[in-house]
């Protein structure tokens, strides 16, 4: 006999039928089995799993039947036959806005999408149900986007939702998504930053964007981020990743904001945001040419405010116009429009600080802009030189939405 103890669980094993002939031997045997038995039956099968345990397992068990998985498609067309194929696109996640059949999601998960489907989970935990979607409208300046499912197609739990105004650094964070297509993936962490900006799909900044170090992954996209109570606060959407998977330093779209855009997806299907009517050089690029601060209007488009109330754009210099760098009349590149630094209270300084500003402001808003203007025809190449003159101006626009006036 052989008895290995000291570490539950104790295994005992009989190396021959002959010893168990013997009767003394019969009697040890017996006895050891028999004080084994009870030390067995006195210790717990199992390990108790701690409170926090329980009440994580508990939270993730609860939410799993409000988190769905999307499938996106394509559509590709038999050159011989003329038949119509789907063709799978992608996955992401998404999550139950409401009983109604609303399901939201990242826009960049549908981007490009002729179909979309949406797998539900049941309340057991197991049972699933997919369904075809449609797109309800979606916001690519937010990255958000709403789909409609039958409500009559599944029993719908919508999420809990929280508010993103209180969050503190440091409180526990929960993402639940389908990263790499492994579906009902719970993730933990912290909020390791608040205040954070990233860019959308369009390069228009999504601002107090949570920064979380929860794994989130290719295929969270969409996915909710919950706190200890299991509320919704935000929409996982994006990393920080050199390598494409995830670094500790994930992004979601606050709740407060979600809540905002998805209730008017849901009433007009879209969202209109108040425009001047210009289009710009980014500011990067204004930097090669010596403007270190706001935006050089490039184009100010037909029938527009800024049409309106005087702005100039930026125009290619005749042959005529001396060319200051280079000393000569040469064509000297392009005659400079005005440069906005600042709008109301705010200083324009970046094409974010623009976008941020307009943000503050609803269509029909009357704004007051600061501009730089030259008084004479400057071109891109004197100002590096400083043989520009610019003298600050302001004038006050009236916004509006983008359909108010002709395309250019």
């Amino acid at each position: 006999m052989r008895l290995l103890l000291g570490v539950f669980p104790v295994f005992i094993t009989v190396t021959t039928a002959a010893v168990a002939s013997r009767s003394p031997v019969k009697r040890v045997t017996a006895a050891v089995a028999s004080a084994v038995a009870a030390m067995v039956s006195a210790a717990s099968p199992a390990f108790p799993l701690l409170s926090s345990e329980t009440q994580l397992i508990d939270l993730f068990q609860r939410a799993t039947p409000s988190v769905t998985y999307i499938d996106t498609f394509t559509k590709q067309y038999d050159l011989f036959s003329m038949n119509v194929f789907e063709i799978p696109a992608g996955t992401g996640s998404g999550f139950v806005w409401d009983t109604d059949g609303h399901v939201v999601t990242n826009f960049h998960v549908i981007r490009n999408a002729a179909a979309a489907r949406v797998t539900l989970t049941g309340s057991d935990g197991r049972s699933q149900t997919t369904v075809k979607a449609k797109v309800v409208g979606v916001d690519p300046d937010k990255d958000i986007a709403v789909l409609a499912i039958d409500p009559a197609s599944s029993q719908l739990k919508p999420l809990a939702i929280g508010t993103s105004k209180d969050l503190k650094v440091g409180q526990m964070t929960l993402a639940i998504g389908n990263p790499f297509g492994l579906d009902h993936t719970l993730t933990t962490g912290i909020i390791s930053g608040l205040g954070r900006e990233v860019r959308s799909p369009n390069n228009r900044p999504i601002t107090n964007v949570i920064q979380t170090d929860a794994a989130i992954n290719p295929g969270n996209s969409g996915g909710p981020l919950l706190d200890s109570s299991g509320k919704l606060i935000g929409m996982n959407t994006a990393i920080y990743s050199t390598s494409g998977a995830s670094s500790g330093v994930g992004f979601a779209i606050p709740v407060d904001t979600l809540a905002q855009e998805v209730t008017t997806l849901i009433r007009d299907g879209r969202i209109v945001r108040p425009v001047m009517g210009i289009s710009y050089l980014e500011s990067g690029l204004a930097k090669t040419i010596g403007i270190t601060q706001g935006i050089l209007v490039l184009e100010v488009r037909e029938g527009s405010p800024a049409q309106a109330v005087g702005l100039r754009g930026t125009s290619r210099a005749p042959p005529t116009t001396p060319n200051v760098a280079a000393g000569s009349s040469s064509p000297g590149g392009f005659l400079l429009g005005d440069i906005i630094v600042g709008m109301d209270g705010d200083t324009i300084a970046t094409e974010s600080d623009l976008f941020k500003a307009l943000e503050k402001h609803r269509v029909g808003d009357t704004v007051t802009l600061r501009l730089l203007r030259s008084p004479d025809a400057i071109t891109a190449a004197s100002v590096p030189n400083g043989a520009g003159r610019f003298v600050e101006t302001s004038v006050q626009l009236q916004l509006s939405a983008p359909e108010d006036f002709a395309a250019p």
